[in-house]
């Protein structure tokens, strides 16, 4: 047995001394373990297409297969795929990069991740709207930099106001980064969201920004979506879009995202994947093709069943004492407050934050949701809609069952 050797204390990076883990991930793994146990518990956690892979997409994969494409690619992907990326950019953003300005990685994340590490010297600050997804924070403070929150607020729709950008940015400041549609709250920036906040950037040309819109096709209401290079096509260079195939097409466990930027940016992100992950997996590769080239209208019948959803979904935690919350424009996530519920109990549990209420749900309604304190926003918490109609009204019937019972 391991604990029969001599082990060494491992002393960790002061980076990752505080080992942060993503909050949804852990709520997860509690849900998971209840289920383990044999407990009945519906998840609304994480943030997953319920729906599958599009069938020409596996069979693209499957032919890869048999076509022997299973050998290393370049570090950012085929030039077949990444000549798809750059099909995507001119017909959606209509912005004709050059291939040495397109790169793939092992899920969006990795591309977040390169960046901020190939750019970020010690102490450098980072623009973070908030509510935000967790692992921005994170990924920031493990390559040396430090986060810095600027809220977005519910009454302005959760989108950052200009002058709130203009007072966070200082001479330490590398980037913003911005999420649209947004996880957790379903924000969506308009052309003239953008178009305010560019004109900000202008005034502070050392500043970057890190537009991630991996939940571009999911936006409803007949919304359109404008990409920051959209509205600002003059702050190009100074521009990383990220995007993949996993929210869109249901691809989640295939792992690729893509991005575009300035050449010598994605030139930095791709020595250090060569030295980390190297190419992403050349299956997936081939699956992001067909994605992307293949049809399309499977893209417009998921998201209005995403937005028969939300309206259900909206409209039953509104009729709940205690709850309110905003429709979401985009994404598949609710972001709703529970402010109304401080202070009621029943039972052993009392709500006082939104962690009590979390837990209250997942012991009680046996429902797994997710705390706003982790994503910036306390007395909220963000359940996903990225599931069944049915499963959706029995989760809700036991959230309101289970906030009748409070006192």
């Amino acid at each position: 047995m391991l604990e029969d050797f001599d082990q060494i204390s491992v002393e960790l990076n002061v980076r990752f001394s505080e080992r942060p883990m993503s909050p949804i991930m852990a709520i997860l793994e509690m849900a998971t373990m209840r289920q383990a146990a044999g407990e009945d518990i519906v998840a609304f956690v994480t943030g997953e297409p319920d729906f599958d892979t599009p069938v020409h997409v596996k069979e693209a994969a499957i032919a890869a297969i048999h076509a022997g494409q299973t050998k290393y690619t370049s570090v950012h992907g085929t030039l077949e795929l990444r000549e798809a990326v750059r099909q995507k950019f001119i017909h959606d953003q209509g912005v004709d990069y050059a291939i040495d300005q397109i790169c793939v990685g092992a899920g969006a994340k990795q591309l977040l991740f390169n960046a901020l590490s190939v750019t970020l010297s010690e102490g450098d600050e980072v623009v973070v709207p908030t509510p935000v997804w967790g692992s921005y924070g994170a990924m920031v403070k493990i390559a040396g930099g430090i986060p810095v929150k600027v809220p977005a607020r519910a009454e302005d729709g959760f989108l950052v106001q200009p002058e709130d950008l203009e007072r966070a940015i200082t001479d330490r400041t590398r980037w913003l980064m911005i999420n649209s549609p947004n996880n957790p709250t379903g924000a969506v920036y308009g052309r003239q969201d953008l178009e305010g906040l560019a004109e900000v950037l202008r005034r502070h040309p050392k500043v970057m920004v890190l537009s991630d819109e991996m939940y571009e096709k999911i936006i409803f209401d007949d919304k359109k979506f404008v990409s920051f290079v959209e509205a600002a096509p003059d702050l190009v260079g100074r521009i990383l879009l990220v995007n993949g195939v996993s929210k869109a097409y249901a691809m989640t466990g295939w792992r690729v995202g893509y991005g575009a930027g300035p050449a010598d940016l994605v030139s930095a992100m791709a020595a250090l994947q060569s030295q980390s992950t190297t190419n992403p997996c050349s299956i997936s590769q081939a699956a992001t093709i067909a994605a992307l080239t293949g049809p399309q209208d499977i893209l417009a019948e998921q998201c209005a069943e995403y937005q028969s959803r939300r309206n259900m979904v909206v409209d039953r935690i509104r009729a709940m004492p205690g709850l309110s919350c905003q429709a979401p424009a985009g994404a598949f996530y609710l972001f709703a407050s529970m402010a109304g519920l401080v202070g009621k109990s029943a039972g052993e549990h009392t709500i006082n934050t939104d962690l009590d209420f979390v837990r209250y749900m997942l012991d009680v309604a046996k429902v797994a949701i997710v705390p706003g304190a982790p994503f910036g926003a306390e007395h909220h918490f963000r359940m996903s809609f990225a599931a069944s109609q049915s499963e959706l009204s029995k989760g809700l019937d036991r959230m309101a069952a289970a906030i009748a019972n409070l006192n």
